[in-house]
């Protein structure tokens, strides 16, 4: 595992991770896919916290209950982002025929990252009881992460971590963390690439176009797993930075999707 972020000071690594703002067509294609899906149900509650609420845009055709479901996480460093902001990438999996889930998470400082991980876990929990018991789960940069440390839920049967964050540890040295507060027992504990052992399917992506420490994160993790005997799929999307390989992700036809695909068809 490349440790090269340890020789940073802390401008440095602040200066690593710092991926800007999200374009604002962000907020404008997912206003446009609403509007176009009134047929949607809307701030599902899945725990008693406020955004602890999900998104819901079910297949067409009558094929809901024999579709699987796919579950996209939103980023924004566990402490930013909503699924109002995001809900446009879930045109891509609609259209390969899943149901999508647009799911949020309460936000760092209000909730720490043992409580983070644990919601998700319950988003997973619910949607299960719902019906759903084949789930592709997908998640961009800290949902990304989210995505790796739930790919042994047993109802996750594939995984689409998308720009995501692996190792916790080079998150506690700088900025970020000053919201996240995180403990040594959470770095431990929710680092995905300390935890490799056998859970779905992936594909991990990256786009060839971001910051060099998060292209490492996916190259170390996927590469790690590839180790450990793990089905894993590295994918670094071509022209792609941290915000437009989102893009990609909306797109029935993109690399991503064919990517997951084809894993499924395996």
């Amino acid at each position: 595992m490349n440790l090269s972020w340890r020789t940073m000071d802390r401008a440095t690594l602040d200066a690593a991770y710092s991926n800007g703002d999200p374009p604002a067509d962000f907020e404008t294609r997912s206003a446009a896919f609403y509007a176009a899906h009134p047929g949607a149900d809307l701030d599902v509650r899945y725990g008693p916290a406020p955004r602890e609420r999900f998104d819901f845009f079910p297949v067409s055709g009558g094929k809901q209950s024999r579709a699987p479901t796919f579950v996209f996480v939103h980023g924004g460093y566990w402490q930013s982002c909503d699924k109002d902001l995001c809900a446009f990438v879930a045109e891509g999996p609609l259209a390969r025929g899943m149901n999508v889930v647009v799911a949020e998470y309460t936000l760092a400082p209000t909730a720490s990252m043992t409580q983070i991980v644990s919601e998700i876990g319950r988003l997973l929990d619910v949607l299960v009881e719902q019906g759903h018991t084949t789930l592709v789960l997908g998640g961009h940069s800290a949902g990304g992460h989210l995505t790796a440390m739930h790919r042994y839920h047993p109802a996750v049967k594939y995984a689409l971590p998308v720009s995501g964050l692996f190792d916790l540890e080079p998150i506690s040295a700088g900025g970020l963390n000053d919201k996240l507060g995180l403990s040594a027992e959470e770095i431990t504990r929710f680092s995905p690439m300390r935890h490799i052992a056998h859970g779905a399917p992936m594909v991990v992506t990256v786009g060839n176009a971001e910051l060099p420490e998060l292209i490492r994160h996916s190259y170390d993790y996927a590469h790690g797993c590839a180790d450990a005997g793990e089905h894993v799929t590295y994918l670094p999307v071509p022209g792609a930075d941290h915000f437009s390989i989102l893009y990609d992700l909306a797109d029935p036809d993109g690399l991503q999707l064919s990517a997951l695909a084809q894993l499924m068809q395996a």
